[in-house]
């Protein structure tokens, strides 16, 4: 069958594709300039701000108002502060804060300074309800396990980050809070039934619609309890169902990454775009690594399904009509202004201490490993900068009486991330603090398991300014500054 200009153009419109490198290779160049609606930038395409400003502005050129897209949500999801860590302190740390005007100006700042890169579209906030600690995928990218809390937090960083100048995207719909998987890895299950999901799921994004949230991205999850046996973004009962009919959005609903297995696992990429688009999905995200010829089999899949029938030409319309409103809405946004230091402040404000940190006396310092997970990547964490020669350990090979000797005499710190998530950390953590009832623990991720010490210390975060706000503490108990 030949092609057709106009039908590869319409399926070109609901693209949002990503590239191998610092620079835009021309396979991108020339698919914006044929309707690609944009891309989204991972860690390997950001060295530092110059360079991605540049590529930015190279993007912009190839085509009129392309999306150009990444996941920054600050915390311990960043793309933009991947090699140091995040200089804003993430969701969870804002949500125990509870202050919503801060969580609208700590996101107006970060979408001013998204604008200021060259940045149109940040795929945040997490608009998921954390009711299980154990989550792998959510944890600290969630301001809470109260739906109250994080639909006023939601509604807050929707606001400020379209404020700063960039479209926001509330994520992960229906919700992925309530979830013991990972969609990298499998398809996860939500047991709630309707009653449920809207009193406790869908109540922040419905926040995030009456705030004029621009986009939507959808959860690969399931919902056997609404009779789901399949991933939540191919089904239309609840793209079109609860989010367009019950919810009243009618902005551009994108896809989580369609590389990831609880979406395209069994099917393929391209025909998961395909049910992706009669489900009601307006743009498809791709994910990291497809690249320019699975993006064209993706492309030949959507036009092949408008000639066999199995996609309608008008729902491909409809589709590219909503990702060029969105582009239209960015064209002519307005950019906030930054403010210095206002990541800082806000993470000092979320640091918690249960019980009295004694003062240290030349302490060793101490991290346990926990591996990062796929949504954040290798990111930097600990408290390494403030304190040099902080070790890193592996919970499962270390030993504890080496660590006792070497602390004999000096004051002992102890910094973990989720160790409710993982039984060797907690174990070698309680054997150290059995011996040293005097220690002090740093929790860096959620402060869901506390081990009996003098202090606890919870950050409700791993970024940069999560690690120097506790070591502020722990600087001051030792009578030292921390910069």
């Amino acid at each position: 069958m030949p092609a057709d200009p106009q039908l590869d153009r319409l399926a070109n419109a609901t693209l949002l594709v990503p590239f191998e490198s610092y620079d835009a290779p021309r396979w991108v160049l020339d698919g914006l300039a044929e309707g690609v609606a944009g891309v989204c930038l991972f860690h390997n395409n950001i060295a530092d701000a110059e360079q991605v400003t540049a590529l930015n502005r190279r993007l912009a050129e190839a085509a009129d108002s392309p999306l150009v897209s990444l996941d920054e949500e600050g915390g311990d999801v960043t793309r933009i502060g991947q090699r140091e860590g995040s200089g804003y302190p993430g969701n969870a740390a804002l949500g125990a804060v509870d202050d919503p005007e801060l969580t609208r100006a700590v996101h107006r700042s970060l979408g001013a300074e998204l604008s200021e890169l060259g940045f149109t579209l940040d795929l945040a906030p997490s608009a998921d309800v954390n009711t299980v600690a154990e989550n792998p995928g959510i944890g600290t990218r969630s301001f809470g396990a109260d739906p109250e809390l994080v639909a006023r937090h939601t509604a807050a960083a929707v606001a400020g980050l379209q404020e700063g100048g960039v479209a926001a995207c509330a994520k992960h719909f229906p919700g992925h809070g309530a979830t013991h998987q990972d969609s990298h890895t499998e398809l996860p299950v939500v047991d709630a039934d309707r009653d449920l999901l809207f009193a406790r799921e869908l109540l922040p994004f419905r926040a995030a619609v009456q705030e004029g949230v621009q986009a939507v991205l959808t959860a690969h999850i399931r919902l056997p309890l609404l009779g789901l046996t399949g991933a939540a973004t191919l089904a239309p009962s609840v793209v079109n169902g609860l989010l367009r009919t019950e919810l009243g959005f009618t902005g551009t609903v994108i896809t989580d990454a369609l590389d990831m297995a609880g979406v395209s696992a069994r099917i393929g990429i391209p025909e998961a775009a395909v049910r992706a688009l009669s489900a009601g999905c307006d743009l498809l995200c791709l994910g990291r690594f497809v690249y320019a010829d699975q993006v064209a089999a993706i492309r030949s899949a959507i036009t092949a399904a408008v000639a066999e029938g199995r996609l309608s030409g008008e729902r491909l319309e409809e589709a590219a009509e909503r990702t060029a409103r969105l582009r239209a809405w960015t064209a002519r946004r307005p950019r906030g202004a930054r403010v210095a230091d206002i990541g800082l402040e806000s993470a000092r404000r979320a640091v918690r201490v249960q019980g009295a940190v004694p003062a240290l006396r030349d302490p060793v310092v101490v991290e346990i490993d926990a591996p990062p997970g796929i949504a954040v990547g290798e990111v930097p964490w600990g408290l390494a900068p403030w304190f040099p020669g902080t070790e890193r350990l592996d919970a499962e090979a270390a030993a504890p009486e080496r660590v006792l000797a070497s602390a004999q005499g000096r004051s002992l710190v102890v910094v973990v991330r989720d160790a409710h998530r993982y039984p060797a950390t907690r174990a070698l953590v309680a054997e150290l603090c059995r011996a040293r009832p005097d220690a002090v623990v740093v929790e860096m991720g959620l402060p869901a398991w506390r081990p009996e010490c003098a202090a606890y210390i919870s950050t409700y975060g791993a970024a940069r300014v999560n690690g120097q706000s506790a070591a502020e503490v722990l600087g001051a108990s030792a009578g030292a500054s921390v910069v």
